[in-house]
């Protein structure tokens, strides 16, 4: 069959790749451009007139007048306008609330999505992948096939009249016309991806995507991995590419890919997959990997998100700083503020970035603000855990589908306390204890403030449980966070998710 759209889409979106070349030039200039408009579009508005956005002319003013924050300091706006209250936060009334993923927390976050936003910002993102992977990959015949995008689904219980709630990728699904769906063959249906039972979706995606030649695959890697595995155990095949021999590449972004790769490696055995990373979150579309030889993301500095870091080293100490992308320097870690046409001002993302590349701004996601544990002094961080995982894993020739890490404290004697690694394995290794040992030598080897603090007996070695088949699905069913972005939290320094893990573990 003689591909005609591959090469269309492919020249009409070359002038992305050309506009995302001059950020390397331009980008600072973008980025005060987008400072200077956010201003000025929200000055009328309750938010602006509480800041006098009226007199701000500099950063510096931006930086006088707005302090920075987080999602505490917007909740009393947002209540306001998610009762139909208009020029809040953002010009205009907003009807869209983006339910926040985060982890597990059964605390619901409602982040503000404005029409603009959703145009000027979150649905972008997808454009600038395709964009980028085109222009890399003369080859490519993605027009050909199918593209399967698990989106979230929206809240058909909320009941303010006019108000949409739900995940983010639903909130874009649902703004993707009909028309286009057809035309650039998206799977599955926002009929079937709306459904009640995330279970139900699953299984009837599964049996869509089985007869169809997939060719791309979007979102998080826990709940693709999950259909992909239903479609290729439905039909008997061997291995996921037995069963889709066309597989170009899979977007993807919410949580890190490199626990994951063994398991997309046996799914993918040939090695042909591209793995393109996104960031994509409630508040924005902030990263793309625009080279694929490079894991880094480009941050996309014309989609109307103004940012901000603050060095994690100042981190939540009064005299913290922030810096814009003209400030920063490379090897720093950051945590990272975003001001956007949403009414998102000087917001704190909770995620840490560190800059690989300046000029243009390539970065990496190390981790979060606040998922890490350091009791012992140990300060063990969610990339570290993820690096040291998957070492062990390779080493015993075993796969991760979940896993995460909590203290054990030991009041009675503190020096017994250590870390407690719930993992969930495609196949258990043979000698978990011998997993164990080998795990505890990357951990150290990844960590050196762990590895100081096991030399001085502050802890014990770490203790690997292997979890059964199923277990972390069943423990998001039962919060009924199954599907869309619900992930489960990689490290947490208290045990309230890993005593709930371990129990329904003991219960079944």
């Amino acid at each position: 069959m003689i591909d005609l759209v591959t090469p269309f889409v492919r020249r009409l979106l070359h002038y992305r790749v050309r506009a995302i070349q001059r950020y390397a030039t331009q980008g600072d200039a973008m980025q005060r451009r987008t400072l200077e408009m956010l201003i000025k579009e929200a000055r009328h508005t309750q938010w602006g007139k509480e800041h006098v956005y009226s007199r701000i002319r500099t950063y510096e003013d931006f930086v006088a007048q707005v302090p920075m924050g987080n999602y505490a300091s917007h909740k009393p706006y947002i209540a306001k306008m998610m009762e139909g209250e208009p020029d809040v936060l953002w010009k205009g009334l907003i009807t869209r609330f983006a339910t926040s993923s985060g982890t597990t927390s059964d605390v619901a976050k409602y982040i503000p999505v404005s029409n603009r936003a959703l145009r000027r910002n979150h649905l972008l993102g997808g454009r600038d992948v395709t964009a980028t992977y085109l222009d890399q990959n003369r080859d490519s015949h993605v027009g050909l096939g199918y593209s399967m995008i698990l989106a979230g689904r929206l809240d058909s219980s909320y009941d303010r009249k006019k108000i949409k709630v739900g995940f983010i990728s639903a909130i874009m699904s649902e703004a993707v016309p009909s028309f286009f769906r057809k035309v650039l063959h998206i799977v599955p249906s926002s009929e079937i991806a709306n459904m009640e039972d995330a279970g139900a979706v699953f299984k009837t995606v599964a049996a869509q995507i089985s007869r169809k030649n997939l060719v791309s695959f979007s979102g998080v890697p826990t709940w693709n991995i999950n259909v992909l595995e239903m479609a290729v155990k439905e039909t008997g095949a061997k291995t996921a590419e037995d069963l889709w021999p066309d597989m170009e590449f899979f977007a993807h972004g919410g949580m890190s890919l490199i626990p994951y790769r063994n398991k997309l490696s046996d799914l993918f055995p040939s090695g042909k997959l591209h793995f393109i990373e996104n960031y994509n979150a409630s508040e924005g579309f902030f990263g793309v990997q625009t080279d694929l030889s490079d894991p880094a993301m480009t941050l996309m500095l014309d989609y109307e998100n103004f940012y901000e870091f603050v060095p994690m080293s100042a981190y939540g100490k009064p005299d913290a700083r922030a810096v814009p992308v003209w400030e920063i320097e490379s090897g720093i870690d950051y945590a990272m503020l975003v001001s956007n046409s949403s009414g998102l001002w000087r917001y704190d993302m909770g995620d840490v970035v560190r800059f690989t590349n300046l000029r243009p701004y390539r970065f990496v996601i190390v981790g979060r603000t606040h998922q890490n544990i350091n009791i012992w002094g140990e300060d063990l961080s969610v990339q570290q855990a993820e690096k040291a995982l998957d070492r062990a894993c390779n080493q015993f020739g075993v796969s991760v589908k979940d896993f995460t890490v909590a203290p054990v404290y030991c009041e009675q004697n503190p020096s017994d306390g250590h870390h407690q690694w719930l993992v969930e394995f495609d196949k258990d290794p043979e000698d978990l204890a011998k997993f164990s040992a080998v795990l505890e030598q990357m951990v150290q080897a990844e960590d050196l403030d762990y590895k100081q603090s096991r030399a001085s007996l502050e802890l014990k070695a770490l203790e690997a449980i292997a979890a059964r088949p199923g277990l972390f699905y069943d423990w998001l069913e039962a919060k009924g966070k199954l599907g869309g972005q619900h992930k489960v939290p990689r490290l947490s320094p208290k045990r309230k998710y890993m005593d709930e893990l371990l129990t329904l573990q003991e219960g079944t």
